[in-house]
Parts: C-alpha cells; sequence; structure tokens
C-alpha cells in the first residue's frame, strides 16, 4: 500500500495560479552532506508569518485616524502562488520566501515502493535546475503517505522515498556546498481528504524545497 500525508498550512493570503507544469529533483551526491535528524522538524509552509519590515507610527498625522483611534499591530501577509498541471501529479508553490515542488508518489514509485521509476529521474533533474537558477545551498526533501496501514509503516516508506528523491538530486547537482535535510513524516501534514482516493493520492507525494534566493 502507499501512503503519504498532508499539511495543513497556517491562514495566509493565498494567490492561486492556474495550470502549469512542474518539475522535479531530489537528493545527495559526492562530497554533499544529507542531514537526517530525528527532531521534530516541520514541513515549510507550517511556519509562523514573517514580521513586519518597518515600524509603523500610530501618531503619524499623514495617517489621519479618526480621534481616539489607534493603529492594529503591524503584519506582514505571506503570499503564496501555486501552479498546479491539469493532472495534480506535480505542483510548484512560491512563498516569499521559498519554492516548493510537491510529486505525487505515483510519479516517481511504483505501488508501495521507494524504488524510482524510469521517468522520475528526468522530472528530479529539472528541479535541480531550478536549484541551481536559485542558487540554493540547502535543500528539503520530505516524504509523505496516506492514512492507510500502519502509522508505522507510511514512516519508514515516505523516508525511504525521500532518501531516494535525495540520492538523484545529489547526482544532478553534484555540489558540496548543499546541504540536504531529509525526512519521512509518513501520514502527518496531509494536505487532502484522506477519506477519498482522490485526496489520498495527493498526500502521498514527496515535497522538494529550497530558499528563493534569485529574483
Amino acid at each position: 500500500m502507499t501512503r503519504n500525508p498532508t499539511r495543513v498550512a497556517p491562514p495566509r493570503l493565498a494567490l492561486v495560479l492556474s495550470a502549469a507544469t512542474l518539475m522535479v529533483a531530489a537528493n545527495l551526491y559526492g562530497a554533499a552532506v544529507a542531514r537526517a535528524d530525528d527532531g521534530p522538524s516541520v514541513p515549510p509552509g507550517t511556519e509562523a508569518s514573517a514580521s513586519a519590515p518597518v515600524e509603523v507610527d500610530p501618531n503619524d498625522p499623514d495617517l489621519k485616524l479618526p480621534e481616539g483611534a489607534t493603529l492594529t499591530e503591524p503584519k506582514v501577509l505571506d503570499i503564496k502562488a501555486i501552479v498546479e498541471d491539469k493532472s495534480g501529479d506535480e505542483r510548484r508553490e512560491d512563498t516569499n520566501a521559498d519554492v516548493t515542488f510537491a510529486l505525487q508518489a505515483e510519479v516517481l514509485f511504483g505501488k508501495d515502493s521507494a524504488k524510482l521509476g524510469a521517468a522520475a529521474k528526468a522530472r528530479i533533474a529539472a528541479i535541480a535546475g531550478e536549484i541551481k537558477t536559485q542558487n540554493a545551498s540547502k535543500v528539503r526533501v520530505f516524504g509523505f503517505t496516506d492514512n492507510l496501514g500502519s502509522s508505522a509503516h507510511g514512516d519508514v516508506l515516505s523516508r525511504q522515498r525521500a532518501n531516494a528523491v535525495q540520492a538523484i538530486l545529489g547526482q544532478e547537482l553534484s555540489d558540496a556546498n548543499i546541504t540536504y535535510e531529509v525526512r519521512g513524516y509518513g501520514e502527518q501534514f496531509p494536505i487532502a481528504d484522506n477519506s477519498t482516493e482522490a485526496g489520498r493520492k495527493k498526500n502521498r507525494r514527496v515535497e522538494i524545497t529550497f530558499p528563493r534566493t534569485a529574483n
């Protein structure tokens, strides 16, 4: 059985862009460092929103507040752009800080398997190209499953799949300055409803995330 969880991102301003096609990539090679800590690091998109870059003076006369009124605490809302292909097999998310590629497990692996299929390497290589464009020095590769079967099995399978993707990324990037964080979250952080097959399919995925550094 295949499994892959969904994450629930905190409220934020979202821009949803229409169809397009994603690309894919993942893992370690040569002197590149892969790190797989057992700590409770969370997937990107679940962190707190950024704080305001500048202070706002509530006493500034140019604000023209009514007498007795005050400003609320300033806050910068994250902007998220999502591009997903028509099949839903690939998705790209861009925020103010990060780029995330999500590939459904069926695109990369056979059922209940962590062995990459023939077409998977080309998809991962395309993502490696974007990592190079962004000149990223840290890449996170996270595996997820649906909620079918045991939680323990999902944890192992999701981690094995993340490792497989990371291995190809490392070969494609071949950069000793890049470090990798690799984790398997099993059925945690679902992004769709596990009560339907369509939802479970979305939850069975591998995500590759790296900082946005290029304009």
